[in-house]
């Protein structure tokens, strides 16, 4: 869509109000509205200013001044509005230089696609991330010097199998067992539905919805596979379905990704391939049908695992999901079919089109423009330095003996372990200035913080443990 055209479809939906969205280093979309007279082409060219110092980990306030830059093939007309309201998502510069600023996220995926075309080894980099979330009931948490709780509750959950509800019919999904069960159990298969309804009318196409294995609202909706900007993209305004629909029922929705204790969380598993002159680079005849590139693909990213970790599990809470038994890989091993490997080489299909690279460690907490590109500059490292991923692991990984177990390598437990190594190990990052110095310094120091914020406070198991002693 050009900016003639966006101006066009403003006319034709009767559009008043403009709404400009951009994504912070966290992930999650900011935005300012002006009334439609304000839109014209000039916008498209020129930008529009505001204050970055403003912005979690952005400018500070003696250098604030930021311009968005709003890409006019983003257009969609916002089905939450109150009134007509046109959205367009927005890249960021520096108002001085009108360079592309370096701590824009969608700008550093706009690079990473560009060096891939610099390679030589592919032009478009497909991504398919398979999302999970939960939906509430009800939500409430508090953080302060004298008291610290959350609680949170759901229709669904086994918890509340004994509560008065006038009456409680029973269809409660046990720990562990909400894996694709029917309604009357399946409670939210209507709410899923409803915003697949509303993904497919803004061009998100999705491939199925369904219960996810936890209790209590616990879901996954996956979306069709595309070049790595546009899915990143797309998972933005994913979430801004999935919680907006949500909240049109009196529902909460969360892309934490371990909000229940000793059940499993919500992973973001990413599909990734690489494509050249409109044929794919990943089928051959190497392990499970891969070529060469491929497996060298996967020797990356088991090499950078631990780095990438700090991109694709962002979180203190990602580390809550990060541990064996609750289907979310830990061990650095590729597999064909085997989900306790971190790599997965899915075996649906025999066709070469459909060969591709799982990578099952991210969480839907990610940032999207981020967590794609480590990914890909990740592979690519491994295939420009030819890193082998050794011999596949067809096993089940969680129930080795514990000799051959002390053998395989694990993420980091911790946002410090995985901040730390991406510390001691960014060169592949830095490769065509996708990812600079200064956002990983940046990237560290928020990590670090946030890090703190969760370490220095008292935990209410802590009573439970040692109040006494």
């Amino acid at each position: 869509m050009t900016p003639k055209e966006v101006l066009a479809l403003a006319k034709a939906k009767d559009i008043k109000i403009v709404d400009f969205k951009f994504c912070d280093i966290a992930g999650a979309w900011q935005h300012f509205a002006v009334p439609v007279n304000e839109l014209t082409e000039g916008i498209f060219t020129d930008g529009l200013g505001f204050d970055g110092s403003s912005v979690r980990g952005w400018r500070g306030v003696e250098a604030s001044d930021m311009l968005v830059m709003p890409d006019p093939a983003t257009a969609f007309v916002d089905p939450f509005a109150q009134y007509p309201t046109l959205n367009l998502i927005c890249d960021i510069e520096d108002p001085l230089t009108r360079e592309p600023y370096n701590r824009d996220p969608r700008g550093i995926a706009k690079k990473a696609e560009a060096y891939l075309l610099s390679t030589g080894y592919g032009d478009t980099a497909f991504i398919g991330p398979e999302a999970e979330f939960f939906v509430f009931d009800d939500v409430r948490y508090a953080s302060g010097h004298n008291e610290s709780f959350f609680r949170v509750d759901s229709d669904e959950a086994i918890w509340n199998s004994s509560r008065e509800e006038n009456p409680n019919t029973g269809y409660k999904i046990r720990l562990k067992g909400g894996y694709m069960p029917v309604p009357p159990s399946d409670k939210l298969a209507n709410l899923r539905n409803e915003m697949i309804m509303v993904m497919g009318e803004l061009g998100i196409e999705v491939e199925r919805e369904h219960h996810e294995v936890a209790t209590a609202g616990s879901a996954e909706i996956d979306i069709r596979f595309g070049p790595l900007l546009g899915i990143a993209d797309k998972m933005c305004l994913y979430k801004y379905v999935v919680r907006n629909v949500a909240a049109r029922h009196g529902k909460s929705a969360t892309f934490m990704p371990k909000p229940l204790f000793g059940d499993n969380g919500s992973g973001m598993h990413t599909h990734v391939s690489l494509w050249k002159n409109g044929k794919p680079t990943f089928a051959g005849d190497h392990y499970a049908g891969l070529s060469e590139n491929a497996l060298f693909f996967i020797g990356g990213i088991l090499a950078h695992a631990n780095a990438l970790c700090a991109l694709t599990n962002p979180t203190n809470n990602s580390y809550k999901r990060l541990v064996p038994g609750y289907e979310a890989p830990v061990n650095l091993a590729y597999s064909a079919r085997n989900r306790s490997a971190i790599c997965r080489i899915p075996t649906y299909s025999p066709s070469p089109k459909a060969k591709r690279v799982e990578f099952r460690c991210p969480d839907p907490a990610a940032n999207p423009y981020l967590a794609f590109s480590a990914i890909l500059m990740a592979g690519l490292d491994g295939i420009e330095n030819r890193i082998h991923p050794g011999e596949p692991m067809d096993k089940n990984l969680y129930d080795l003996p514990p000799e051959e177990a002390a053998l395989i390598k694990t993420v980091p437990d911790s946002l410090r372990g995985a901040y730390e190594a991406l510390r001691a190990d960014h060169e592949f990052l830095k490769k065509g200035n996708v990812f600079c110095q200064d956002f990983i310094d940046n990237y560290i120091a928020l990590k670090k913080a946030e890090y703190d914020d969760v370490r220095l406070r008292v935990h209410p198991h802590e009573y439970f443990l040692y109040y006494d002693v």
